[in-house]
């Protein structure tokens, strides 16, 4: 056998076709190129038969004016404004549902998983019912039960009903009283965002504090008052200024105000409830993980069962619960298309409107692809990150 200069065995010379990094950057090469002609022959040849068939193709007509009204707007549009603004607010309708889904669903889930594991009997089977009922039912079918509910119980606005003159109940939904544009709203804003930044360090510092001296510190409290309390202080600075929109009933709807839709509302409570159904197995299985001597030796130290779950069970438990629980996450932001089975004005709403019009599917189809992409892409990377920060490290 060969020896190298300090001793050590030499490398044996091998052919490179027989060299398995050689072999693997070859491979990897040849099918990169393949898939790079293949993609290139379907973009060729779709472009050939657009041309052919004087079929107009590209995003020009993103700068065209829409024609169209949306309902549901979390910012300024009218039919004047072009397609990719009725695009971004249907993007932003589906962003909206899709972080709001997956907040409430997440502790409701919660809550519906810990009482699965309750003592009480009835407790433990009502959260059981709860789940085997909802998750075994296609999530189309509780949208549609829902806004037919919605829509049809409820009276007219005519015959809304009325809460203090304030809050008006009807089958167009919950219209209420909303404070007028006023510049302190921007700096309240602002402080809102700081509140959440100083929580978020006052968190770091009190358990690096727990740690060090044993002391616990109620950052719950210190965070709500935090959040809330800047903002607080930013409207009395301003001058408390309380300024109000109010519904009035003018003819056969109310003005003024704003509105919770119907449509936003089956299809937030349906995506709530179906997903929570499954958040709830989630979170009873990554309890149910954990070796019960975690349980006895927390109770031996004379934690109350509350304490139990919320400082001992439920922080280890994250370690099995965050990996499917992404994918629940996931679900929710795609599922959430099923709004245009409702007339909800989401992203996919608003494209078909627009393959409607222009008479461009493929170029629409790909925004949605890629809007969908990113939603999930950015909701995977965060979750992958919060995985790794709560991941246990050996020594």
């Amino acid at each position: 056998m060969a020896v190298g200069t300090l001793g050590s065995p030499a490398r044996a010379k091998v052919a490179p076709w027989n060299d398995p990094m050689i072999r693997g950057w070859v491979f990897q090469i040849v099918v990169v190129t393949l898939v790079g002609l293949l993609a290139w022959f379907l973009v060729s040849n779709t472009v050939d038969n657009l041309q052919r068939q004087k079929i107009a193709s590209g995003f020009h007509y993103l700068d065209h004016e829409s024609g169209f009204e949306i309902g549901d707007t979390m910012i300024a549009y009218s039919p004047a404004s072009t397609y990719a603004r009725a695009i971004f607010v249907g993007l932003l309708n589906t962003v909206k549902v899709a972080v709001l889904g997956i907040i409430l669903s997440t502790i409701l889930g919660t809550m519906i998983g810990v009482g699965r594991l309750s003592p009480n009997w009835l407790l433990a089977k009502i959260c059981e019912c709860y789940v085997e009922a909802f998750r075994n039912v296609p999530l189309l079918l509780w949208l549609f039960l829902f806004y037919k509910t919605i829509s049809e119980a409820f009276p007219g606005p005519r015959q809304a009903i009325n809460v203090l003159d304030s809050f008006f109940l009807s089958n167009r939904g919950l219209y209420f009283p909303v404070p007028l544009a006023d510049p302190s709203h921007q700096w309240m804003g602002i402080a809102l965002l700081v509140g959440i930044a100083a929580t978020w360090f006052m968190k770091r510092w009190a358990k690096k504090r727990q740690e060090a001296t044993g002391q616990p510190f109620h950052t719950v409290l210190a965070g709500i008052g935090l959040i809330l309390g800047l903002p607080a202080v930013v409207w009395l600075a301003f001058g408390a200024p309380h300024h109000m929109s109010w519904p009035e009933l003018k003819g056969f709807n109310f003005d003024g105000g704003t509105v919770i839709q119907p449509e936003f509302t089956a299809l937030l409570v349906g995506l709530v409830i179906y997903t929570s159904a499954f958040v709830a197995e989630i979170v009873r299985s990554g309890i149910l993980a954990l070796h019960k001597g975690q349980t006895e030796a927390a109770s031996a130290l004379g934690l109350s069962r509350t304490q139990v779950m919320r400082l001992v069970l439920l922080p280890q438990a994250m370690r099995v619960i965050v990996p499917p629980m992404t994918s629940q996450y996931l679900n929710v932001t795609k599922n959430s298309s099923l709004a245009i089975a409702i007339g909800y004005p989401d992203l996919v709403a608003s494209v078909n409107v627009t393959i409607n019009q222009t008479g461009q599917a493929i170029e629409n189809v790909l925004i949605i692809m890629v809007a969908y992409l990113t939603v999930s892409l950015s909701i995977s990377a965060f979750m992958n990150y919060y995985n790794k920060r709560i991941a246990l490290r050996e020594r």
